[in-house]
Formats: structure tokens, sequence, C-alpha cells
């Protein structure tokens, strides 16, 4: 069989199984979930296994540094993943829920109801824990789910999604409605995109690769690409609070979409604070790269080119911008930014409520860490991913996200005149 005819055989079995899963109790959904969770946990040993056969070859071919931070499994991150699917069988099921009810003066009864999507492909890359988030919140949500990660974590991602589909079956769910795609080829994502009578929507993770593989998609793409994030240090703002807040951005965790790449520093407080904040940045492992003041206040510091203002690190670097106000730094990142998460550190009430009002992206900050967007620190439990799109759903993607609505209309006889 050739490879389309393999994937088009899963989406097939993935639409059949989605009609049934549209219609499954809420009470199996969420057995079949603390199934996995329980799974996760014992078979912990066999998950780092295949993980370790996925760094070996990523090292192999030359991967290194943030790629191999995002790849990497532990103890500690397979908890975090048995949690997540333990948060998400705790959450409501949207699937039924009446967003509103109205009636007409004709006497229609008109009710909009959440229901499924249908089926979703995410597509992402490195990350393993993705084929759980995204596997999880897809099939709670009522939709069956055909995931196809990175290469890279190919023994991983095989494994997880065998745990998931498995946890389904002893629940009494086919478990048809999650597929996997295990093949490494990048012609799978060309064949993905070019059936939308079987895929309802492509959820992509990942990065500019990915944003060319899926150009003129046949089938609805809501996208997660960038995650070109900032931080503005105001006149006004309690400096201490800002230091903490930049580090946290900034070295928590720099291999994720939510990290903070260029940092904004008003002019007026710069002198003050800069030079100590960059002495922290420094000492943590942070590369810092300045325009001409920010280079000035910290000697040795690399000068920032243009090509530095658009650049999504994910590792330890950052850009720093020193502006003459709040004006230039809601300018600097209309420009420069991805509208993926964007923050603001100040006191002054007049500056964070203009802020909020004039920066259009997905998560907006007032003194605090742009690294909260997430699903899980959201409350969803997981996330299929983090849109940045301005239709349907934007920011971290939990279980609402992957509905749709249709109106319930019910009447006694009414006919149009």
């Amino acid at each position: 069989m050739t490879l389309e005819g393999q994937i088009v055989a899963q989406l097939k079995q993935a639409r059949e199984a989605s009609h049934s899963l549209a219609l499954c109790p809420t009470e199996r959904k969420n057995a079949a979930l603390w199934s996995l969770a329980k799974a996760l946990r014992a078979n912990a040993g066999a998950i780092l296994e295949a993980n370790r056969k996925d760094l070996e070859v990523a090292k192999t071919s030359g991967r290194a540094g943030a790629f191999l931070e995002r790849l990497a499994l532990n103890d500690a991150r397979i908890a975090a993943m048995a949690k997540s699917v333990e948060e998400v069988a705790a959450l409501p099921d949207p699937v039924g829920e009446v967003i509103e009810r109205f009636s007409r003066p004709n006497g229609l009864q008109i009710q909009k109801v959440r229901v499924p999507l249908g089926v979703i492909a995410i597509i992402y890359e490195s990350r393993p824990n993705v084929t759980i988030d995204a596997g999880v919140l897809t099939f709670k949500s009522g939709s069956a789910a055909v995931l196809r990660g990175g290469k890279e974590a190919l023994a991983a991602n095989t494994l997880l999604a065998k745990m998931l589909a498995r946890s389904l079956e002893e629940s009494g769910i086919n478990p048809a409605a999650v597929q996997f795609v295990d093949t490494p080829d990048r012609e799978a994502i060309q064949i993905l995109k070019r059936h939308p009578e079987a895929i309802d929507l492509i959820i992509p993770r990942g990065g500019g690769s990915l944003k060319d593989a899926l150009a003129g998609s046949a089938v609805p793409v809501l996208p997660h690409f960038d995650g070109l994030c900032h931080t503005y240090v105001d006149r006004d703002a309690d400096l201490k609070m800002a230091e903490e807040i930049c580090f946290n951005a900034k070295v928590s965790r720099p291999s994720v979409c939510n990290a903070m790449e260029n940092m904004l520093v008003h002019r007026q407080i710069a002198a003050k604070f800069l030079p100590a904040m960059a002495k922290r940045f420094l000492a943590a492992g942070v590369e810092l790269r300045g325009d001409e003041v920010a280079c000035s206040l910290v000697p040795g510091i690399k000068q920032a080119t243009v090509e530095d203002w658009d650049t999504e690190y994910l590792e330890l670097v950052l850009s720093v911008k020193i502006v003459d106000s709040i004006e230039d730094a809601i300018a600097f990142i209309r420009q420069h930014g991805s509208a993926l998460a964007d923050a603001i550190v100040t006191q002054d009430k007049e500056a964070a409520a203009r802020f909020e009002r004039e920066v259009d992206s997905a998560t907006v900050y007032v003194n605090a860490s742009t690294r909260f967007t997430d699903g899980f620190e959201f409350g969803f439990g997981a996330e299929t991913g983090i849109s940045t799109n301005r239709l349907h759903a934007r920011g971290p993607m939990g279980l609402r996200e992957l509905t749709t609505y249709k109106y319930l209309v019910r009447g006694a006889g009414q006919i149009r005149s």
C-alpha cells in the first residue's frame, strides 16, 4: 500500500470513530482518561527508554541545545503528563453545553449547543508530551485525533499513542478515535492537507518549515507557529518585581514559545535597572544582544542586529531594546511581535490599561511573566497549542476551543411566510 493509501485508510477509520465518539457519555470518556493517567505512571520506565532512543538519534543527527531540552523526558515530566490527563478528566465536558437559548416572536425555541468538531489533525515537532496533551483534549472534546509527531520523537510518540488508544479500548471506546501517523516522511503532511473530506481542522505546532509545508492547505488550519514574546519594563515599574518577572520569562524554560525573546526598557529607568538585570542574566548563562544604548550601559554585550528583533531564539539568548515611551514600546511590539504573549511591568494604572487595550496579542500581561501562557496554567488541564489566529480561537486551546456549535430549533408547526 502506498503512503497515501495508508494514511487515507487511517483517516477513514478516524472519521467513522468520530461519529460514535461524539455521542460517548462523559463518564466513559473520563474512565479512559483515568486509565491512561495510571498507565503513564506505571510505564514510566518504558517511556523513558523510548525517549532515550529518540535522544540518541537526535544527537547523532547533530541536534543540540534547546531542541534536545524540548525532546527530553524525565520522571517529573511524565508525572506532569499524568497529572494533566487527570486535570482534563476533572474538567466539565463541553459537549452538549447550552451556550445560549432564546425564543422568537413566532414561538420558535432556539438553543445554541456545543458539539465536537469531528476529526482534528495535530502536527507537531519535538515535544513528546504533545501526543498526550493533544490526544486527550481532542478525545474528551468528542473529536477523533490524527496525531503526526516529528521524526525525532518517533519512539516515544509511538508508545504514548498506543497507550492512549489502549485506554480507550479498555473503556469500551473505539480506539480508532486516536490515529498516529508513524512515518517520518514529511510527505505525510502534504497528504493530510489535501483531504478536507476526512479532516475538519489541522492544528500545527512548529516553526517556519511546518508553516511552509502547510501552505495552500485544502483543510482549514488553526496555526501555532511563532512565539516572539516581549516584556516591557515601564518607567513606573517596581524594579525588583521587574527583575523577577524578566528573569522568569527568559530563564525558567527558554525553549518554549511563551519565553521572552525581546526585553524593552524605558530610557528613564534603564541606567538603574539594566546593569543589575544584565548581571543576573549573564550569571545564568544568557547571551545578551542590545541596541546602542543598552550596549553603553552594559559593556561587553553584543550589538543587536536588525534580524535579532525578529528572532525566536528558543534558547538562552535575549535582545534588549531601550525605548523612550510606552508608545514606542507598543509600536515595537506591533512591528516585531508574533501576537502570542506580551507583558508590561508597571505601577501606573493608566499605562497598564493602555497596554492591555493597544497590544493585540492572544495573551496580554500586567505585572506577570509571559510563561503563564499555557493551557495547564490557565486551568485547561493541557493544551493542543497556543493559537495566534484571530478566528475561532486565540491563546491556549483547551476543551471548549476544540468544539464548535450548532443551533437546535423547536417549533409547533411554524412555516415561513
